[in-house]
Parts: C-alpha cells; structure tokens; sequence
C-alpha cells in the first residue's frame, strides 16, 4: 500500500475548531463533510487517522474527495480545506461587454430583406461584416444570447 502523501495532523485549536463546527451552529453541508473529513483523518487521535476509503464508507463521500481536503488542508490551510475550491481554470470571455451589446441590439433590430427572423449564423456574419468583432462562430453567439436571454420583448431573433 503506497504512503500517505499528504498527513492530516489536526492541532488541539484546529480539532475543537471542527468538533465544534460539526455538533453546533448551522453551516453548509460540503464544510461540515469537509469538517468530518479532517477530524477522521487527523493521526493525532487516539488510534491514529482512519484510511480514506474506511473514511469514504462511513460518511458515503467519494475518496477523491477525501484526497482533494487532505491535499488542501496540508497544502494551504485548515479555511481552505473548508472551503470550496475555486476552479482553476476559467474560459475567457470571447465577447466583452460592448461587443454583447452590439449582438443584442443586432437580434431585437429589423431582419434583413427576404428574411423571416434573424438566425445566429446570420447574426454572426452580420456582426463581423459590421467590425464588430474579426471573427465569431454561430456557436457563441447561440450560447451569448442564451445566456443573456436577449431581450423578452425582442422576437426576432431565434
């Protein structure tokens, strides 16, 4: 069996801290989990930490997880090991503010002659031939106007 990697060993302020997050006060599920975690896990105990996967059973929670807040609390912090991690990784925006607004406007004015309503592939050709933006695909501007739910008193975009 490989060795631990990342050591839960709790100080007597950090256990009565989760003792009494876990018996008193109201608080989220994923920190008390999180709380129960730690206190299981902590080899300062009478009898040293319990594995991850006896963890994993008795609190029905994924040992990935169990990893995940033993690795946060030895790397960072006890708050951190808490919290909810943030994610790493976040796409940039392929339109900014601006640029949405000039969609927005594009979906709610007149169709172009000989067209119904206004399509997203037809929007985005409309907005790059108007230098708005170099380039866009249909697909995001579908998911910009999803997102933005255009405006409800618009109907011709579709």
């Amino acid at each position: 069996m490989p060795q631990k990697r990342y050591i839960v060993a709790l100080s007597c302020e950090e256990r009565e801290t989760l003792e009494s997050l876990t018996t008193t006060g109201k608080t989220s599920v994923y920190k008390l989990n999180h709380a129960r975690i730690l206190l299981k896990a902590d080899i300062n105990q009478e009898g040293g930490g319990w594995r991850d996967q006896d963890i994993s059973d008795a609190l029905d929670i994924r040992v990935s997880t169990i990893e995940r807040v033993r690795q946060r609390f030895v790397a960072q912090s006890l708050e951190a090991a808490l919290g909810r991690q943030t994610p790493s990784r976040t796409k940039p925006r392929l339109l900014d503010g601006e640029q949405e607004a000039h969609l927005i406007a594009l979906a709610c004015a007149e169709t172009p002659e000989g067209q119904g309503k206004w399509s997203v592939r037809l929007l985005a050709d409309q907005l790059v031939e108007l230098g708005y933006v170099e380039s866009i695909s249909h697909e995001t501007v579908r998911q910009t106007l999803k997102k933005t739910n255009s405006n409800p008193g618009c109907r011709n975009a579709g």
